[in-house]
């Protein structure tokens, strides 16, 4: 059954991709978890994409379901790196340099990690993208680090990340999981 879902989702991300250059259609056909009933209690193998001036940004991660359990500050411990995500960690790739945080990230792949707090999260990028959770996670291979502020959100019931255009060359990724929601700002062609 695992296979199976995962085998729609890619047809789905595999589709938009090709045949979509709107991002915002891009993230409501590939990533829409109502498209496949989720009858699984485990996390479902997911991914985001936007396309940016003929490139993409893909981030490929694990999607927990909240399930009822107590997320922040329970399952997902305050103050703490996570893979923001489940299992392995969280990938984010790109094909041309962005700038997050003020700082320039090369073209590669990298791992996405968080340190959610009450009120501050702290946003990481790190070069040791294979990795299982947090286990392997060591600071000395951060790109960078940068802090946002957690913002209240409808309930969503599996955690989601999504690519949106902002304006001209600004972007931003988007974090949305129970009923919180972050969001990195990413700037292309600086």
């Amino acid at each position: 059954m695992h296979k199976i879902i995962f085998i729609i989702n890619l047809f789905l991300v595999v589709s938009c991709v090709s045949f979509s250059q709107d991002t915002r259609k891009i993230e409501e056909i590939c990533y829409n978890p109502n498209l496949v009933k989720d009858t699984t209690k485990k996390s479902i193998k997911s991914m985001a994409v936007g396309v940016i001036n003929g490139d993409s940004i893909k981030i490929n991660y694990h999607s927990p379901g909240v399930r009822k359990r107590v997320i922040w500050g329970g399952l997902v411990p305050f103050d703490e790196v996570w893979v923001t995500g489940a299992h392995d960690a969280t990938t984010l790739e790109t094909g041309k340099p962005l700038m997050i945080g003020g700082k320039i990230i090369p073209a590669g792949k990298y791992a996405f990690f968080t340190i959610p707090g009450k009120n501050e999260w702290t946003v990481i990028i790190n070069k040791q993208w294979k990795q299982h959770l947090a286990t392997e996670y060591d600071e000395k291979e951060d790109v960078i680090r940068i802090k946002v502020k957690p913002k209240k959100h409808a309930h969503t019931e599996r955690l989601q990340y999504f690519v949106e255009s902002v304006k001209d060359n600004n972007w931003k990724i988007a974090v949305a999981w129970e009923k919180i929601n972050i969001e990195i700002p990413v700037k292309i062609n600086w």
